[in-house]
């Protein structure tokens, strides 16, 4: 027993060794393909498979080559932001939610991180849809900030300490307009920073990062991340470091700032409260693979995975007297070594005849909802 588990979880230096030289190879290949000078058109220039989407997410796996083995962080997504539309992506955390959003921006740590299969489809308009997986950096740099932004995780972290507020914000502004002037840029900036809420605009804008609350600063991100009004936003937990009221001002900001400038909103988070009050469809994920998907009604009022039904009971009930809330058991799989089976099975208290064979296939219980799961195979519908 004790030899099982020193190899489970023990790597010699010969091993980590001759694991990074491999790694190594793989990366170095991807990176020189991916820095060559002149790359066609054709490569990276795709159609929607629905032109009412915004973005399109088909079979993406992305990795992350470690001296310990390859981590396969998101291992097959597949999911649609429709234009217009909220999608909120839960999980616990380590489920590959951020990576998935990282993947899309081309924003994953290179060259350890590679998006290695799949297509991420992003429909600029006017009949014109990229495929980022394969986009070069030069295109990358027009699509981010015009057509696509994120709002980041902690505000502290993405805001530089050492320039003022609205060096910041301007900086964004001037990069993608080139044309325009140092005033009609300060201008933009102070509209930017009222539009999100920002009384006393003006004093901000000579701020220091420091000198903003966790609110305040998370604000600025937001208008950082609206200031060139693009198609979709990508909004990376956004109310984590916040308290309940600012947290309900700056989700509230969101939704009134997508209806003004009609975009869509990729929303990642594992507060289920405000997916459902944000959120038009829901997809979960799991140890980097997507368990279910579908509208928000969809998976609130019938979760049929059994991580999702999990989900759904751990949250505290208001009115409801509980001893204790309800904790999934067990923990995730080792991220390097992942098995061939269903993924959840090992913590799964709902387990079917079936559940030891191959990971299970995606079964269609509506036009919109899709489970991972053998229970969902015809005759094992039940809850």
């Amino acid at each position: 027993m004790a030899g099982n588990k020193k190899s489970a979880n023990y790597i010699s230096a010969k091993e980590s060794r001759e694991i990074s030289r491999r790694n190594r190879k793989i990366t170095t290949e991807m990176e020189k393909k991916r820095n060559r000078k002149n790359i066609p058109e054709s490569e990276y220039v795709t159609n929607m498979k629905n032109p009412d989407n915004c973005v399109e997410f088909d079979n993406v796996h992305t990795y992350f080559f470690t001296d310990i083995g390859t981590v396969k962080s998101v291992s097959g997504v597949s999911f649609e932001v429709p234009q217009g539309k909220t999608v909120g992506i839960v999980g616990e955390s380590g489920c590959g939610k951020s990576v998935t959003s990282l993947s899309l921006m081309q924003l994953v740590q290179r060259p350890s991180g590679q998006t290695v299969e799949g297509e991420i489809r992003f429909n600029a308009g006017d009949g014109k849809a990229y495929n980022v997986v394969n986009a070069p950096a030069e295109v990358m740099q027009k699509l981010r900030g015009n057509y696509m932004s994120m709002i980041f995780q902690e505000p502290m972290t993405s805001l530089n300490p050492v320039f003022r507020i609205g060096e910041q914000v301007d900086e964004v502004i001037s990069l993608h307009n080139p044309d325009m002037s140092k005033e009609q840029i300060k201008g933009r900036t102070i509209e930017m920073l009222d539009m999100v809420g920002i009384a006393n605009k003006e004093g901000v804008y000579r701020m220091y990062p420091h000198e903003l609350s966790g609110g305040m600063r998370q604000r600025i991100m937001i208008a950082m991340a609206l200031a060139c009004s693009p198609k979709l936003i990508v909004a990376d937990e956004p109310t984590t470091a916040l308290d309940v009221t600012i947290q309900a001002q700056v989700l509230d900001l969101l939704r009134k700032l997508k209806d003004e400038i009609n975009s869509s909103i990729m929303l990642i988070t594992h507060d289920l409260g405000v997916v459902a009050e944000m959120a038009d469809y829901v997809v979960v994920m799991y140890a980097g693979r997507v368990i279910e998907k579908g509208t928000a009604k969809e998976i609130f009022k019938d979760p049929r995975h059994p991580y999702t039904i999990g989900l759904m009971n751990s949250k505290p009930v208001v009115g409801k007297h509980i001893d204790r809330l309800y904790s999934i058991p067990g923990s995730v799989p080792n991220p390097v070594d992942m098995p061939d089976y269903c993924y959840f099975k090992d913590r799964c208290e709902m387990c079917v005849a079936g559940c030891e064979g191959v990971y299970p296939q995606a079964y269609q219980i509506s036009p919109t909802h899709v489970v991972s799961c053998y229970r969902c195979k015809e005759g094992g519908m039940s809850k």
